[in-house]
């Protein structure tokens, strides 16, 4: 079936072969923790890019590549580092990516210019994909397997509590304080999450047969590229609009910079709703959910066009979006762990590495069209056609599922 989520022999090993936690609320916590801090320097910019703006003397589409430049990194960051250390112990490598993005936010706090800014943020996002891959394996290998899913689903909730307190509370700082203060947040964020996952994350096996080779086959998976697509072209719709919603709540809106923590705020409030709600929707109709989650989404960007205008509304359209937006990106990480076979690491990066794809897509045609002169609320109709469009692509790999399950039962 379309929506059923199987797990692989090798994952199984590694679930049975792994110690079980003395406490596994924390060793979970500990590894929430990380998605925190992670979810809180990748959305932080957008809150205060403005700020950023200001504080490197460049425009506000100029500063958007900024927000690219740390999709970038997890794009290309995700399957590298992923295939590379797919042999190393998990829990040292948790450890050593979250040691990376201290680095890559502590660069980001001390850049002298927009050039050193773009390469920190780069450099900030290249763990990114690979922690979320790896922390999800470590949750899944502690808990019994009819618990895997809510114990990844505990992972992923650090990312959508970044949005409900990190962000807002970060970008308030980073108004009161200056931008940079924001990611000197993150860094000490990252040397907690260190110490918790030293503490309370059980030591892991090494999977001794995983190679580089079986890694990236998965990529040469038409159903791993197609889901991946999906997320990467689908998912951009929601990017477009949020790139820009520190000035569209300023400019379009008028409100003052002290709403914009607020909007955040509902942002987050909204993943967290979403995340959960993509965990049970994950369980029932995998692909119809996915289908409708983009309609959705295409559904309230033409609205968010129309009444972002107004304070309430605006903070309706942004619950509303956040909260399709989270369930379906859990909805496409159970599918990309399901069509991954025995690269199910590589799976759950990928996942990371294709919403980061979609955005640095959604934030440059966003900018693009500001820069065009169609206005602020001009992304929410770039947002729609990336949500067809990535819902185009996902008819084209159920058809491709489809026949390929035809073959098979005509093959026996």
């Amino acid at each position: 079936m379309l929506g059923t989520v199987t797990f692989s022999t090798a994952s199984r090993r590694t679930s049975t072969s792994s110690s079980r936690p003395q406490n596994l609320f924390l060793a979970l916590i500990a590894l929430a923790l990380g998605g925190f801090a992670i979810g809180t320097t990748e959305y932080v910019t957008m809150g205060l890019l403005p700020e950023i703006a200001d504080g490197i003397d460049v425009s506000i589409p100029s500063a958007g590549h900024v927000i690219s430049a740390y999709a970038v990194g997890v794009v290309v960051g995700a399957p590298v580092i992923v295939s590379l250390t797919a042999r190393l112990p998990k829990h040292a490598l948790a450890i050593g990516l979250v040691a990376a993005l201290a680095l890559g936010n502590l660069l980001t706090a001390i850049a002298p210019s927009y050039e050193t800014l773009l390469g920190a943020r780069f450099l900030a996002g290249l763990p990114h994909g690979a922690y979320f891959g790896v922390a999800s394996l470590i949750a899944a290998s502690m808990v019994s397997p009819l618990r895997r899913g809510r114990a990844v689903a505990t992972v992923m909730l650090g990312l959508a509590a970044a949005n409900l307190v990190g962000v807002p509370a970060s970008t308030f700082l980073g108004q009161l304080l200056g931008w940079r203060s924001a990611y000197w947040v993150v860094v000490a964020l990252a040397v907690v999450t260190m110490g918790f996952i030293g503490a309370f994350v059980p030591q892991q096996q090494r999977d001794t047969s995983a190679t580089v080779r079986r890694e990236l086959k998965a990529l040469r998976q038409p159903q791993v590229l197609l889901t991946a697509g999906v997320g990467a072209i689908g998912f951009g719709g929601l990017f477009a609009v949020y790139s820009y919603i520190a000035p569209i709540t300023t400019d379009v809106t008028m409100m003052s910079a002290g709403f914009v923590p607020w909007v955040l705020l509902v942002y987050g409030v909204g993943s967290v709703v979403g995340t959960a709600l993509g965990g049970r929707l994950a369980d029932h109709a995998l692909f119809a959910w996915l289908s409708a989650m983009l309609v959705a989404m295409a559904l309230l960007l033409a609205v968010f066009a129309y009444t972002a205008e107004h304070g309430l509304l605006l903070l309706l359209g942004v619950f509303l979006l956040s909260a399709a937006a989270a369930a379906l990106g859990l909805l496409l990480q159970m599918r990309l762990m399901e069509v991954s076979g025995s690269a199910q690491m590589l799976g759950a990066a990928l996942n990371h590495s294709a919403l980061n794809a979609a955005n640095a897509l959604g934030a440059w045609l966003g900018g693009a069209s500001i820069a065009a002169g169609f206005g602020y609320l001009s992304t929410a109709w770039v947002g729609v056609g990336l949500s067809l469009a990535g819902l185009a692509v996902l008819v084209v790999s159920a058809w491709l599922y489809r026949g390929e399950r035809l073959s098979l039962s005509l093959a026996h």
